[in-house]
C-alpha cells in the first residue's frame, strides 16, 4: 500500500492542494493575499494558491513528524532574512497564517487536537493516502 511517506513530498503537497481547493475544504481569508508569510519574507506570496499549498505542507507536516503545535509549525516554516545585513538567525513564520489554517483543517475534520497538540485524523490520513496513491500512478 502506497502512503504519503512513500512518494515525493513536492508532487504530494500539489496534489494534496488541488484536492483541497476542489472539494472546497479550505477557503482562504481574505487578508490572506495583503501579508507576508513571516518576518523572514519581503514581499506576499506570489502563488495564488499559496492558501491552499500551505495547508496542505501543514497537513503533511502533522501527518509525518505530529502531533505538534503552532510554536513547532512557525519554526518549520520559519526561515532567514536575505536581505539584511549581518549576522541571518532564524525567525519563525507568521502565527496567524497557521493557526488559521490549522482552524479551518480541524473544522473540516481532517485533523484534531489533545494535550500533545494536533494530529491528523482518520479522514486525513486517507484523503493524504488516496493523494499518494494517485501521484504514485502517475
Amino acid at each position: 500500500m502506497i502512503t504519503a511517506f512513500d512518494v515525493e513530498p513536492n508532487k504530494l503537497i500539489k496534489g494534496v492542494a488541488e484536492k483541497l481547493k476542489q472539494d472546497k475544504v479550505v477557503m482562504p481569508p481574505e487578508w490572506i493575499y495583503y501579508v507576508k508569510s513571516g518576518a523572514h519574507r519581503e514581499r506576499v506570496p506570489q502563488d495564488e494558491d499559496f492558501w491552499y499549498v500551505r495547508c496542505a505542507s501543514i497537513l503533511r507536516a502533522l501527518y509525518i513528524d505530529g502531533p505538534m503545535g503552532v510554536s513547532t509549525l512557525r519554526e518549520r516554516f520559519g526561515g532567514k532574512p536575505g536581505s539584511k545585513s549581518g549576522r541571518m538567525h532564524a525567525t519563525k513564520a507568521g502565527g496567524s497564517i497557521i493557526r488559521k489554517a490549522l482552524q479551518q483543517l480541524e473544522k473540516a475534520n481532517l485533523i484534531s487536537k489533545d494535550k500533545k497538540g494536533r494530529f491528523v485524523t482518520k479522514k486525513g490520513i486517507s484523503l493524504l493516502n488516496s493523494v499518494a496513491k494517485q501521484v504514485a500512478k502517475q
